[in-house]
């Protein structure tokens, strides 16, 4: 059982250190004063670039005029009439017919590759997707499209000229199922820059949507991640992610989530899911009810809430929702809703030139007992070095106390502006005990 004392997980220290560790991982972290003097937001690490305002982006291969060097899109989000539809299945040469807000493809590189699952499991794609798979690749544009990538892919896996020519064919059926029921897929939003940007440090973050925007962004991931797990029978869990900017991990710098299913929870939710079968309300005792014990819980609303974590390697921002709906696919749009709101406020607080990590965690499909949903936004402003290798004790640069005073008065500032949806914010905040609701039978 762990301890009813929260000293044991966070302890200011005469001189200022804040010794502290993680309630749900074990993680020792100290905070040294002087070390978080740093502002918030990084300054941008190179001279902008002016850029050339075009009706289409081209700048990367998520942008629009590039549609065709990612694999083909198994969803797309448009808006008309101020309405969100979802497109599926597209045919190649529409394509260009409607602007696409949201983009669901394959992941060209897979974590997990279709492989693992067809040799493993025995996988094989359904009926619908290997119709799909079979008008795509009959039809001329996108036998063109198919040929292209898995030659891009063959490049860029070491494969000479040569002997892409002599095992192009046998590769092209290897990897061709993984286009269409891969289960390593990728959620592109629409912009590369934002649509008043002058120079190339102007991006597209999720703070840099609308709040509706940014709704649409969580609905459609978490409609993605229920489609896979209808065609994919074998997956435990689906790691949901987003890595923005190149220090935490984005190939591009332009707005994308990645959802990746797996054969098993892993350490880290098969430890949180123990916690949780000794202790059910683990998650308020030691997550919210925790934080408002320090003063860290510092926006809410009806439906979540989010405070400054505990014991993490990076200055981290914990999103809780209060549902006792512990999946994301089982909750109603207004609780979906009420997550997103503060997501993407602590995102535009941040700002888009903080490199940042987005992490999903829930209640895995096959798990008897619940965790809730909440979502961990990791600040990449620090290196882990040897004193932390030799010791495990981690360096964090910022106290909790210091990230909750520099993230504070930029929300303030932002709901005034109404950039941000209605939401309470630090002494606004009830911090009412045991908020979330997961627990509840």
């Amino acid at each position: 059982m762990f301890p009813r004392n929260y000293n044991a997980y966070y302890n200011v220290m005469p001189d200022g250190t804040v010794k502290q560790i993680n309630p749900f991982t074990g993680t020792e972290v100290w905070a040294v004063p002087g070390r978080g003097n740093k502002p918030l937001a990084n300054t941008h690490q190179e001279t902008p670039n002016p850029i050339q305002r075009k009706e289409s982006e081209d700048i990367c291969s998520f942008c629009r005029t590039r549609y065709f060097e990612v694999p083909p899109e198994k969803a797309r989000l448009v808006k008309i009439n101020n309405r969100y539809e979802t497109l599926f299945h597209l045919p190649p040469d529409q394509y260009g017919s409607t602007v696409a807000e949201f983009r669901r493809t394959g992941n060209l590189f897979e974590i997990v590759t279709i492989d693992y699952w067809k040799k493993n499991y025995g996988y094989k794609l359904n009926a619908e997707l290997t119709s799909w798979r079979d008008s795509y690749i009959t039809h001329p544009h996108g036998a063109m499209h198919i040929n292209d990538i898995i030659h891009y892919k063959l490049v860029q896996s070491g494969k000479t000229h040569d002997e892409i020519l002599k095992k192009e064919a046998f590769d092209k059926l290897r990897i061709l199922d993984a286009f269409f029921g891969g289960c390593h897929e990728l959620i592109i939003a629409k912009s590369h820059y934002t649509d008043y940007a002058e120079n190339d440090s102007q991006l597209k973050s999720s703070g840099e949507l609308s709040t509706e925007e940014h709704f649409q962004y969580f609905k459609f991931t978490i409609d993605a991640m229920k489609n896979m797990m209808g065609y994919n029978r074998y997956i435990r869990y689906i790691s949901i992610f987003q890595n923005w900017l190149k220090s935490a991990g984005a190939s591009f710098d332009h707005l994308h989530k990645q959802i990746c299913g797996l054969d098993e929870w892993g350490a880290s939710i098969s430890e949180q899911i123990q916690l949780v079968r000794q202790e059910p309300n683990v998650f308020n005792e030691l997550g919210v009810n925790l934080a408002a014990q320090y003063n860290l819980v510092f926006a809410e609303n009806d439906t979540a809430v989010a405070c400054v974590g505990i014991g993490h390697r990076f200055p981290t921002i914990e999103i809780y929702s209060k549902s006792y709906f512990a999946r994301p696919y089982e909750q109603t749009d207004e609780e979906i809703r009420g997550v997103s709101n503060l997501v993407h406020a602590c995102h535009a607080a941040l700002g888009s030139q903080l490199s940042c990590n987005e992490e999903w965690y829930y209640t895995p499909i096959d798990a008897v007992y619940k965790m809730p949903w909440h979502i961990l936004l990791k600040l990449r402003v620090n290196v882990t070095a040897g004193f932390e290798g030799g010791t495990s004790i981690y360096i964090n640069p910022m106290t909790p106390v210091d990230l909750r005073d520099k993230i504070v008065p930029k929300l303030y500032q932002l709901r005034n502006e109404g950039k941000i949806a209605t939401m309470s914010l630090a002494e606004e905040c009830a911090i009412t005990p045991n908020p979330l609701k997961y627990y509840l039978k």
